[in-house]
C-alpha cells in the first residue's frame, strides 16, 4: 500500500503514509481545515460525549472540531489551551508534559479568564486523534491545575493501541502501518 484510504461517517479520505522509523509509519489524518469531515463528524461524536460543560482542545489541529462539537452540545464557547504564552495573558495556567513525540517538554497554557469558566466544570477534552496519550495527558492535567473535572476524552480517531483505552470515546480506530517491499501494510 502506498497510501492509506479510510472512511468516517460516510466521509473518504486518502492518507500519506508518514514514516516513524525505518519500519514503521502512520497515516497522516489531518482534520484542520476539512469542513465536510468536521461537520459531518461532529454530531456522532457529540452524540458520544453527552452533556457537559465546556469543551478543551489545544492548538491547532482540534480547534475546528471543538468549535463544531461546542455547537451540536449547545454551548456557547470552548477553551483553546495554547501552547505559548501570550501578551494578554493573565493569571496564566499551565501544564508541563514531557511526550515522547515531542522533543522535549510539551508546554501547555491557559489564560486565566479560560482557566475560570472551566474551574468545577464538569469538561470534555477533544483532539483529532488520540495516539499516544501524551497530548491529551498534557491537557487533563492542565484542565486539573484550573480546578476543572475532566469527563470525557474524545476524539475522531484513536491510533494503535490507543483504540483499547476505556478512558475514551473516538469514532474510529486508525492502525499504524509496518514497511514492505512495496510500501506498507496495516500493523496487526
Amino acid at each position: 500500500m502506498k497510501e492509506y484510504t479510510m472512511e468516517l461517517c460516510g466521509v473518504t479520505r486518502t492518507l500519506p503514509f508518514i514514516p516513524i522509523n525505518e519500519t514503521m509509519a502512520f497515516a497522516s489524518f489531518v482534520v484542520l481545515g476539512d469542513t465536510e469531515l468536521v461537520a459531518t463528524c461532529a454530531p456522532k461524536l457529540a452524540e458520544m460525549i453527552g452533556p457537559v460543560d465546556a469543551i478543551l482542545t489545544a492548538e491547532a489541529k482540534g480547534i475546528a472540531l471543538a468549535y463544531e462539537v461546542s455547537k451540536c452540545l449547545g454551548l456557547n464557547e470552548f477553551i483553546v489551551a495554547r501552547k505559548s504564552t501570550k501578551s494578554y495573558m493573565k493569571d496564566v495556567v499551565s501544564a508541563s508534559v514531557h511526550s515522547i513525540t515531542t522533543t522535549g517538554e510539551q508546554h501547555l497554557y491557559l489564560d486565566g479568564v479560560d482557566a475560570s469558566k472551566i474551574k468545577n466544570k464538569n469538561i470534555c477534552i477533544i483532539d483529532d486523534v488520540i495516539s499516544t496519550g501524551e497530548s491529551l495527558h498534557a491537557l487533563e492535567v492542565l484542565a486539573q491545575n484550573a480546578g476543572a473535572n475532566v469527563v470525557k476524552k474524545a476524539a475522531l480517531l484513536a491510533e494503535g493501541n490507543a483504540a483499547n483505552r476505556e478512558d475514551i470515546v473516538f469514532l474510529k480506530k486508525l492502525p499504524l502501518f509496518t514497511k514492505t517491499d512495496d510500501g506498507y501494510k496495516e500493523l496487526k
